[in-house]
């Protein structure tokens, strides 16, 4: 799977957490967009 994948690694639980808070929190005028947390971009 990490072949497949932009950083050539597995995410780490932190970086799952972070794209979370950033939604929950931060992103709060974000309306009707999809963010995909997959590796392919830093938040």
């Amino acid at each position: 799977m990490t072949a497949d994948n932009p950083v050539q690694r597995m995410g780490e639980p932190e970086e799952v957490a972070k794209a979370i808070l950033f939604l929950g929190i931060d992103a709060t005028y974000t309306t009707d967009a999809e963010l995909a947390v997959d590796g392919t971009s830093k938040l």
